[in-house]
Order: C-alpha cells, then sequence, then structure tokens
C-alpha cells in the first residue's frame, strides 16, 4: 500500500513530499488496533519540532488526523472491536502515514465516531478542536462570564474557538481579516437555542488602522479581556504582517488576572513587556497542542477532550469550515500547498 511521507531536507524552508510503498507487521503490537482509513486531515509540518523531539527519519510520515473503521484488535484491547468507527490523531513518533489504506495505532489515540458524523468532516477539524479546548480549558481556564478576545475568528482555529467560548456562556470579541470574512462573522449564529449573534463584536483589521485596542477598551469599558487568543504576532512595528496584532496592543488589551495564549513560538517580552504583564497579574502561555500525544501524563484527560469535540460536533455546537475533499492522486499538491500556508488544511478522502 501506499502513503504520503516527506523527504529529508536540509533546511525547513525545503521540503519534498513523495509517495511511498510501506507495508504493515502481520501481527498487532499491544493495545493496538488496525484502522481502514476513510479520510485523512492535512495539516503543516512542523519539521522543527520533529528535530527537538528527536525525531529525524529519511521520510517522515504526513497525515496525522484520520477517521476510519477498525479491521483488527490486539489480543488486550478493551475499547474497540471490529467494525467501530473511529477517529484520532497520529502521535509525532507514528511510522504510519495517514494516507495509508491500513494504519497500526495504540488504542488510547482513538475514540468512537458518532454516527451521523462524516469521517471527512471529523477528519479536517479535529486538530483545530483539540487546540480550541487546550487554549480554552486547559490554559485559560474560561468560565462563564469571562470576555475572550480572538485573533482572526474566521479561520478554522478561530472559528472553533468562539463557538466552543459562547457554548460556555463567554462574549467573545474577535478580528476580522477582510470584508468579506467581516460578513461571515458578523452572521455566525448558533445551531439550536436563541439565534443572537455568537459575535459580541467584530473588529476590522485589514483596512490599515489599529483600532484594535480602541475598541476592545470600549467594549470592556475599559477593563480588558479576560483571555486573549492569537494565531500569530508581531514583535516589531515595521514587520510586514500588519494583519497580525503587536504585542504591545495585545498586552494591553487584557483585563487584571488575564490569560495571554499564544501560537507564536519564538515569542520575545522585552522588560517594559513583562512589567505590563506583572502590574496586571496577567500570564502568558504557548499552545503547542502536541504536547497531547508526547506525554502520557494526562492521556484521560485527552481522550475526554476528543471524545467530547466529537460529540459537540455531532450536536451541531461545533460547525467547522466544510472543507472539500481532494482525492488521493491529489494529495501531494495539497499537501504542499498547505506547507507553504496558500490554504489552511486540506482533507483526503480514501
Amino acid at each position: 500500500m501506499k502513503g504520503l511521507y516527506c523527504r529529508a531536507v536540509v533546511s525547513d524552508a525545503e521540503f519534498k513530499f513523495v509517495i511511498q510503498e510501506t507495508t504493515l507487521p502481520e501481527v498487532l503490537g499491544s493495545h493496538q488496533v488496525r484502522v481502514r482509513v476513510k479520510a485523512c486531515g492535512l495539516s503543516p509540518l512542523d519539521l522543527k519540532l520533529l528535530a527537538d523531539m528527536g525525531i529525524q527519519r529519511d521520510f517522515t510520515p504526513v497525515g496525522r488526523e484520520v477517521a476510519g473503521v477498525v479491521m483488527r484488535v490486539a489480543d488486550d484491547v478493551s475499547f474497540f472491536q471490529p467494525e467501530d468507527e473511529v477517529v484520532g490523531i497520529l502521535p509525532l513518533d507514528s511510522p504510519c502515514s495517514g494516507l495509508c489504506d491500513h494504519i497500526d495505532i495504540d488504542e488510547y489515540f482513538l475514540v468512537q465516531k458518532p454516527e451521523k458524523l462524516s469521517s471527512v468532516c471529523v477528519a479536517g477539524a479535529l486538530r483545530d478542536g483539540v487546540c480550541a479546548y487546550t487554549a480554552l480549558h486547559t490554559h485559560a481556564r474560561m468560565a462563564a462570564g469571562h470576555t475572550l478576545l480572538v485573533m482572526d475568528g474566521a479561520s478554522s482555529f478561530g472559528l472553533m474557538c468562539i463557538q466552543l467560548a459562547c457554548y460556555h456562556g463567554v462574549k467573545v470579541l474577535t478580528t476580522s481579516h477582510s470584508p468579506q470574512k467581516h460578513t461571515f462573522l458578523e452572521q455566525l449564529r448558533p445551531s439550536v437555542g436563541v439565534q443572537d449573534p455568537l459575535v459580541a463584536k467584530v473588529i476590522p483589521v485589514y483596512n490599515g488602522s489599529s483600532d484594535l485596542l480602541p475598541v476592545v477598551l470600549e467594549e470592556t469599558g475599559g477593563l480588558g479581556v479576560d483571555i486573549v487568543i492569537d494565531s500569530g504576532v508581531r514583535l516589531q512595528d515595521e514587520e510586514e504582517s500588519e494583519l497580525l496584532p503587536h504585542k504591545h496592543d495585545i498586552i494591553s488589551a487584557l483585563g487584571v488576572g488575564g490569560h495571554w495564549v499564544t501560537s507564536h513560538k519564538d515569542l520575545q517580552l522585552d522588560p517594559p513587556d513583562c512589567r505590563f504583564l506583572y502590574l496586571k497579574s496577567a500570564c502568558v502561555t504557548f499552545l503547542n497542542h502536541e504536547v497531547w500525544t508526547t506525554s502520557s501524563a494526562q492521556q484521560g484527560r485527552y481522550l475526554h477532550i476528543l471524545k467530547d469535540i466529537v460529540e459537540k460536533m455531532s450536536a451541531g455546537v461545533l460547525r467547522p469550515q466544510p472543507e472539500e475533499a481532494v482525492p488521493l492522486y491529489e494529495a501531494t499538491v495539497a499537501m504542499e500547498a498547505v506547507q507553504r500556508h496558500q490554504k489552511q488544511k486540506a482533507v483526503v478522502q480514501l
């Protein structure tokens, strides 16, 4: 059978995705199940993270968010039986590509898929759901009555954060990166219950103005927000990406005791920034969703998160943006576009 792999390269800027033949062992390992893959989500490959974790191969497997049907189980497997529909995320050190027809995976990385939830939908949204849960519940300790600022709310990750926060009674502010995204965010409504807008205020940042901080303070009575979730920040004023917020604006928008959850891997805070955070008794946490599969310390909580995500998606509480599935023969081109950030993600249907 064939799978998608990334060929070893000299630097992160260089990558080559290839289709390789692969085989599975005849005997399943301890607590492993063999799954026939029906859909696989493609997300950017973090080559630097793999190197930091000591995971370096000539060919790195690609495609880790999978949905499929259990075909075989090891004798010591207790959670699943053949013909069960499952979803999960392959660990970083998995030798299998999620685009193989069949994969072997430990049962502790899988949960049952609700029957009415499509494989393509859950494979495309599972990673963003884990990121949203990790940011809001694990890091920010979200609670009813809090105020949340989500940067780029129309992104797949931002949309998950908005819907999850509103479900728990949080007031949501967000930014938009284009007129189309601005209209989309203003028209967001829950699938059940009172049809009030999900977002209390949409702040445009695409017109070159820096109204973020004044609007946030106006919406919160000058107190600032309890939680800020970004998708990257500007460290210097002269940086090109004006759609990203400046780190000083984020710190200024935080209220007393606020939580800033950042996706910026190389964040640098100067002494004045740290002093400002100290005066507000605020904190910064880094969002690394891979920590769930690289450490078994909280495996039970991770499985609870996965189960809650698929149940909320099945119930319509979480409604990800639909992704058009691509066939396997287009997987290489789709992955290259995802890796270059030309598209947010892709889903391959097998």
